[in-house]
This record gives structure tokens, sequence and C-alpha cells, in this order.
């Protein structure tokens, strides 16, 4: 009979060079790689979804801050002129009246002045953009926009709008009549910078920047004849203004 033996020190070689386990199992080495992967492309996906998702929440804000359903509102107020004295006063039997129909949104309010019946004036689009605080005015006769900063001692804020015409749905309001003077400037050649509401009211026609009179050096003094201005009976306050826009 033959006896096999095995030298102990050999074994103890053979087992020094035992194959390291992340070679000898495939699956246990690649576990640590293939878990990394799988977690930054979670991190990824989310990401990926955050993004969507907040580009979604701008984009419906800004929807519904330009095209919210807006209310629409009409309007009449009967009016004394306090600048004749105690003469206007003395004719109870008849005031003018000036009759308005208004969109108010948060935002913004477009006024739709019609022609006067008995008395001089053109018909008109006034514009209150209260975001950008500016008014523009597009004369529909002569079909140009005219846009200055917003007068808030002029134009109640939308929700006290709201309430005013609320108040004239039910009947006329008795009022006066305040004056505003303004004159052209200089003309706009870009309107993409006044903001959207008064770029899809004026798109397409001429445009020109104003300022009060009152606020020209000398202009409290200079007087225009009636070729050159026009005038706009209208309301946006618990009086009536007339504005008189002339070229400078």
């Amino acid at each position: 009979m033959v006896k096999i033996a095995f030298n102990s020190a050999l074994a103890q070689k053979a087992l020094g060079k035992e194959v390291p386990a992340a070679v000898k199992d495939p699956e246990q080495g690649s576990a640590p790689s293939g878990n990394d992967g799988s977690t930054g492309r979670c991190l990824l996906t989310l990401l990926g979804i955050a993004f969507i998702l907040s580009g979604l929440i701008v984009g419906g804000a800004c929807l519904y801050r330009y095209f919210t359903p807006k209310r629409l509102y009409h309007g009449a107020m009967q009016f004394s002129d306090v600048s004749t004295g105690a003469g206007a006063e003395s004719q109870p039997y008849y005031l003018p009246r000036v009759e308005e129909e208004v969109e108010i949104s948060d935002s913004m309010a477009v006024i739709s002045v019609p022609p006067p019946r008995f008395r001089p004036g053109d018909p008109a689009y006034i514009l209150h953009d209260f975001n950008r605080k500016l008014t523009a005015y597009l004369d529909l006769t002569l079909r140009t926009c005219f846009v200055i900063p917003l007068n808030t001692s002029v134009v109640l804020p939308p929700q006290d709008l709201i309430d005013l015409f609320s108040q004239l749905m039910s009947g006329s309001y008795r009022s006066y009549l305040v004056h505003e003077d303004l004159v052209v400037t200089e003309r706009i050649d870009d309107i993409k910078p006044l903001g959207f509401y008064i770029r899809r009211l004026c798109d397409g026609k001429e445009t020109y920047r104003m300022q009060r009179r009152a606020s020209l050096p000398g202009g409290g003094i200079q007087k225009r004849s009636a070729d050159e201005c026009f005038t706009l009976h209208h309301f946006a306050n618990k009086f009536v203004t007339e504005t008189r826009i002339c070229k400078a």
C-alpha cells in the first residue's frame, strides 16, 4: 500500500495564495458599486422631478397672473365742476354724466370710456398696471398709446375699485370733477419693457411717454390749442377726472 502525505508547509503556502473574496464571489464583489450607481440614479431622478414640478408651479403662477378671469363692471357718475365756482351747484336739473365699463383683476384694470353724448371727448381704453405702476391711454380715434406712471392719488387700488363699482352697479353716483393736464414728451420704440398688459394693448400702435404738465419747467403756463390735445372724462376713484393730453 502506498501512503500519500501532504507537506504541511506546502498546504499553508497554498492556503496563503487563496483568491480574494471579491474575485471569488463576483456578486458580493460588485455589490458596493451597484448600490452607489442605484443611489446616484435615484438622486438624479428626484432632482429631475423636482425641477419639472418647480417649472410647472412657476408656469402655472404666470398663467394665472396673466390669464385669470377678470370681473366686468359697469358704472356711471354725475359730476359738477367745482373749478367753475358755485354756479355749477345752481343747476340742479342737469349734471354731466360719465359711463364706463371696467375689467378688474388683482394686478390690472382696463377701463372702457365710450364717446360722450353731449360734450366734446374721445373714446379710449385706459389700462392701469398695478404691479408695474404704469397707466396707458389708448386713444381709439388716433389709434395711439400714451404711457405715464400710475397716479395713486387718482386711481384706487384693485379691491377698493371693485368695491366702488359694486356700489355703482346699483345706481349712479353724484360727485365732482378734477382736472389732469398731461404732456407728450417722447416716443417709445420698444414697448416690451412696459409689461405684458400694456404690450398687448399698444402692440402695433405708436406709443409715447408722458409727464404731468405741472412737473415740467414752466409747464403750468403754456397752453395748447384743441387741435393738439384730446380730452377724456373717466373715473377710477370717487370723483371724475378730466384728463387732457397734449403734444409738448
